[in-house]
């Protein structure tokens, strides 16, 4: 009797714990799909950001925007930083800036 008894209370304690467990692996499924769908929302919003600054920084948008606004915009002279050689990757000495 006392070891039917003890079975039955040993089976009865595993059962709530594998509940628990059960549970608790519930909330973490819950919460990682939160966080899932906050990544994707924040990415949507990142690619948004990127397509407004792509359309923003457009060639013809900034020159049309210059062109509006009839700026006085002098181009600079790239700085030349000379050829290199690929095959012995030495880089070769800058050219003097052209005047």
């Amino acid at each position: 009797m006392l070891k039917l008894l003890l079975c039955l209370f040993a089976s009865v304690l595993l059962a709530v714990v594998m509940l628990q467990l059960r549970q608790q692996r519930l909330e973490l499924n819950h919460q990682a799909n939160k966080l899932h769908n906050q990544i994707e929302a924040h990415q949507a919003k990142l690619w948004n950001q990127q397509l407004q600054i792509a359309v923003y920084t457009a060639p013809n948008a900034i020159s049309q925007t210059v062109g509006a606004h009839d700026l006085k915009l002098v181009p600079q002279s790239p700085t030349h930083v000379g050829p290199s050689n690929w095959m012995n990757m030495k880089p070769q000495p800058a050219l003097p800036p052209a005047h």
